[in-house]
């Protein structure tokens, strides 16, 4: 009589051969999809509130103009007027409509009828400087203007 040890039905190992492509495949995925904040902000820019928004669906599709009053570091040498910020750089009136029509040049002919403006206007700006810019690109027959806000309820 022979004795055979009864094999116990063991799953086989769990290669890990190919962990490393699936993190490495995982991080291009994420590099060429993340995209970094290419200027920084040169002027203060608390949103004002709002209960009745849309987000707008395709960001490729905005030019965004930044208005506030400088950050405390450029305060101290400009002063406390409102400012409006194009890219990296303070910018006056005059200079928005030149600043549009060539961030709409960079755009696909496709897209360019389909184009916005977005002001990111802070909260304690007057308006006459917001009227002016809507001056600039009513001139250029730009039309398509919308304020950035961020949502909240207020009941």
């Amino acid at each position: 009589m022979s004795f055979s040890k009864k094999s116990k039905n063991r799953l086989p190992a769990v290669s890990t051969a190919s962990l490393p492509d699936i993190v490495f495949m995982l991080l291009f995925f994420f590099m060429t999809v993340t995209t970094i904040k290419d200027h920084k902000l040169l002027v203060d820019n608390n949103l004002p509130a709002a209960d009745q928004v849309k987000e707008l669906a395709k960001k490729d599709r905005v030019i965004e103009i930044f208005v506030g009053k400088p950050s405390p570091e450029l305060e101290k040498v400009l002063g406390a007027e409102p400012r409006i910020q194009l890219d990296d750089r303070l910018a006056a009136i005059s200079e928005v409509g030149p600043y549009v029509l060539s961030k709409l040049s960079e755009k696909p002919d496709a897209i360019k009828n389909l184009v916005t403006v977005s002001l990111k206007v802070d909260k304690e700006v007057n308006v006459g400087i917001v009227a002016d810019i809507k001056q600039e690109l009513r001139e250029l027959n730009l039309l398509k203007v919308n304020y950035t806000t961020f949502e909240t309820n207020l009941e």
